[in-house]
């Protein structure tokens, strides 16, 4: 195992740099172009993850050396995201997740890129490494995502034969990455704005269903709003429920269900 600097290669003139080929350059319009339409076309985080995962795999294989990919993504206060263009490599990243460690995590963690060149002689992540062998896998590369604040994100490019990765193809891996972490980060704020928006639509609906029961309770003991506030928080506490739970049942006492429409459509 050894971590490459990034951008060294870049440096070294062999994918990226100043004399990039017209075809190359081609290549990454071509790249940024499909990872836009994933974007657009994905229904949430999730399925462009598995989408991006697919893309990377077709992307970065060649004749006599096919890849499969994995993306694992952290989040704040969120459970690790992972995805697969495969179920081999699904299982695999999900080992490194269980462990707690690996080369991709370490890749993700220290912002480095990680190669293993022949994981039957890995002594590093053992457990890891030897559940990957038995699998057929013989070499990693594990390529950091940059991101925003505390959200990290990698590429797990696993092939089958030791040694699979050459000086070039680790910096077209990088240089996928770099591109990849622009639509990651649109992915993942679009994915934000709709946990947002969803978070709003719920806690409108359980201030309607909450404002509904202190209504109906109102009414039945000819009270003040604030009584009836009281009343509902107590019936809350000697319960040990949610509030919004509480005044559900009051209304489904009174009419039979609490499914109400709001009028704060997002």
């Amino acid at each position: 195992m050894f971590p490459v600097e990034p951008g060294s290669l870049t440096r070294m003139g062999l994918w990226g740099g100043a004399g990039m080929a017209s075809e190359e350059l081609w290549l990454h319009g071509a790249v940024a172009d499909e990872l836009q339409d994933l974007v657009l076309e994905s229904a949430d985080v999730e399925d462009f993850l598995r989408e991006l995962s697919r893309f990377a795999a077709d992307t970065l294989s060649r004749p006599g050396r096919p890849v499969v990919c994995g993306v694992t993504v952290t989040r704040r206060k969120k459970p690790a995201a992972t995805a697969a263009s495969d179920p081999e490599a699904f299982a695999m990243d999900e080992i490194q997740n269980a462990a707690g460690d690996g080369p991709c995590l370490a890749a993700m963690r220290d912002l480095k890129t990680v190669y293993v060149r022949d994981l039957a002689r890995d002594r590093q992540w053992t457990t890891f490494s030897e559940a990957a062998a038995r699998r057929g896998y013989l070499s990693i590369l594990g390529v950091p995502v940059e991101l925003e604040d505390q959200t990290r994100a990698a590429l797990n490019l696993y092939a089958e034969d030791a040694s699979a990765f050459s000086p070039d193809d680790i910096l077209q891996a990088e240089s996928f990455a770099r591109q990849a972490s622009k639509a990651l980060r649109l992915a993942l704020r679009i994915g934000g704005l709709h946990d947002a928006r969803d978070d709003l639509i719920a806690a409108m609906a359980s201030r309607t269903v909450i404002d509904m029961a202190i209504g109906a309770i109102m009414a039945q003991s000819r009270c003040s709003p604030e009584k009836a506030f009281a009343l509902l928080k107590d019936a809350s506490n000697t319960r040990n429920t949610k509030l919004r739970d509480v005044a559900r049942s009051v209304i489904e006492s009174i009419g039979g269900t609490a499914d109400m429409p709001t009028r704060f459509d997002v």
